[in-house]
């Protein structure tokens, strides 16, 4: 967890990563039951967002990730607008910052009421969390979960009937790294007082060790946790900082719960380095793309330390750098997000799956990668995306996501044979039948690393004088490429005004792109992606050639 980070905006929370750093490399988690055991179907549904499989459902059986962003209303209750403007940006969901009295002033019913109702009406779903438990056991000011279910309990009549569009989040990082197997008895007691109350809505619970439970005692007590819900409608929040800062950490814990059939988001994020480390955000939220499990990034505005601010003083129009890798960045929540249903869009009615796509062809076979590419699936509305899997002793293993018919799989082992098969799926959640399969044997390691890149650009859209590109600069060799700087000219007399994954140069028609820290480095076989707004005149002729390092690109 972030210290001088954003729990108050008097930034309280200095100490809380003290020593984990020199711990994380000792740390021993608890395994998660394999998800055969999990196969419960839970005694009594939410008339509203619920969990099936493992899965956040609509009322209506849509399958619900959600992409949005926190938002402390708690500490800035003027700042009403901010809905409406992460909605505009894309966000499906805001998670909002409430007091329950104990540390801060309490959000009365009122507000809270005021509150739900700007989320409906900016078409949002609503996570609402009581903050004052934050680090609970090791900060003397923190509240407990127990007071904490009581203040929702003296919200009932509030929430009453929002099920369509609250999600209960009980109380943030409700335990410090004091103890944290602590966690887990006033986790289930707070659980059960709810709906011993009568609540029927999604539950979200945060993990220990504020948040990032580093030491594992939510996946480890994550199944008696969940089945101390009778209606079976609880989700598992992790917070992810400094302590995620590889992406080996973040795939295992993420993969553990969805192995498990246990419900799981990333509740909180960030992305800008500390001196505890450097969050891997892009394996995050690459991740859970991949696993179509929500995100919710921290935070939108009004930070003590201001790096983790997406908004700068709460105006949209100045997105930090942090801002706009979340919503206009690789999986990012203009790319991702999609609106809730329950708001009026197109209902799942879709229940024809796509057809299975091509077998799978290898390409850029290296000793630790290799490329795959496939005939496109049909679908009668559209297919949306592919799942790779890697298949082997009767199981698979789902290794890469993509939009197109191209994926890279990642960190194979040198002179190994995989055999990969692909699935493709639609925007109501139907998956293809598997295509046939593909063996593919990796080189035998120490082969010179290739240099070669790929680019394509294309105008996102555009209005008289200006317009909005995009630039995909894929690493098409056999070793990753960093730092690095993309040149290319325009033709027709375009200024770029503002990009997000780097930082442009311009003389004249000749543009030179150093990397955003986020994007320094192009591992192999991989891709970043640079977004911007430019100006333009009566003719915005695209340009035809790229170079990477000074090596020539192929154009896309």
């Amino acid at each position: 967890m972030r210290t001088a980070r954003r729990d108050t905006p008097k930034s309280l929370l200095t100490r809380l990563l003290t020593g984990v750093a020199a711990l994380i490399g000792l740390v021993v988690v608890g395994a998660l039951c394999p998800a055969a055991a999990l196969a419960q179907s839970p005694g009594a549904r939410a008339t509203g967002l619920h969990i099936d499989d493992g899965r956040l459902l609509e009322g209506n059986g849509n399958d619900f990730v959600m992409r949005g962003v926190n938002h402390a209303h708690t500490w800035y209750p003027g700042e009403t607008q901010s809905l409406a403007d992460v909605k505009a940006l894309g966000a499906n969901t805001v998670r909002v910052v409430l007091s329950d009295g104990h540390r801060w002033s309490e959000n009365s019913p009122d507000d809270v009421a005021a509150v739900v109702d700007q989320c409906k009406a900016n078409r949002l779903i609503c996570v609402l969390e009581v903050h004052d438990t934050t680090g609970y056991g090791e900060d003397a000011a923190a509240g407990t979960l127990d007071h904490a279910a009581d203040y929702w309990i003296g919200l009932k009549d509030v929430l009453a009937g929002e099920e369509d569009y609250v999600v209960v989040n009980i109380g943030n990082e409700p335990w410090g790294n004091t103890d944290p197997a602590g966690w887990t008895e006033p986790t289930i007691a707070a659980i059960e007082k709810l709906r011993a109350a009568g609540f029927q809505h999604t539950i979200m619970v945060d993990a220990p060790n504020w948040g990032q439970d580093w030491q594992g005692v939510m996946r480890a007590n994550a199944q008696s946790v969940y089945d101390a819900d009778p209606t079976g409608n609880l989700i598992f929040s992790i917070h992810m900082y400094s302590v995620y800062d590889t992406a080996q950490e973040i795939t295992d814990y993420l993969q553990a719960f969805v192995d498990a059939g246990l419900p799981i988001l990333i509740g909180e994020f960030g992305g800008p380095a500390d001196q505890w480390g450097d969050p891997d955000e892009d394996t995050m939220m690459a991740t859970a793309e991949r696993l179509r499990l929500g995100y919710l990034a921290w935070s939108w505005s009004g930070n003590t330390d201001p790096v983790l601010d997406l908004a700068l003083d709460f105006d949209p129009s100045r997105l930090s750098s942090w801002g706009e890798r979340i919503f206009h960045g690789a999986d990012g929540i203009a790319r991702t997000s999609k609106e809730a249903t329950v708001f009026g869009g197109d209902a799942p009615d879709d229940a024809q799956a796509p057809t299975a796509p091509g077998t799978p062809v290898a390409s850029a076979v290296t000793d630790d990668s290799v490329t795959l590419g496939w005939t496109a699936a049909t679908d009668n509305v559209g297919v949306t995306g592919y799942d790779v899997v890697r298949v082997g002793d009767g199981a698979e293993t789902e290794v890469a996501a993509s939009t197109t018919n191209t994926a890279t799989v990642t960190g194979l082992t040198a002179d190994t044979t995989y055999t990969f098969a692909v699935y493709a799926r639609d925007a109501a959640g139907n998956r293809s039948a598997r295509s046939a399969t593909v063996d593919v044997t990796t080189g035998e390691g120490g082969s010179t690393p290739g240099t070669a890149c790929s680019v394509a650009y294309r105008v996102v859209g555009e209005w008289p004088g200006g317009f909005q590109g995009e630039i995909n600069v894929r690493n098409t060799g056999t070793a990753p490429v960093g730092p690095w700087t993309l040149a290319f000219a325009f033709a027709d007399g375009q200024r770029i005004t503002n990009m997000w994954g780097g930082t442009p140069a311009q003389s004249d028609g000749a543009v030179s792109v150093a990397p955003a820290s986020y994007t320094s480095t192009i591992p192999a076989g991989g891709m970043v992606t640079l977004g911007f707004t430019g100006e333009k005149g009566s003719t915005n002729t695209a340009p035809t050639g790229f170079s990477l390092n000074g090596t020539a690109c192929v154009t896309t």
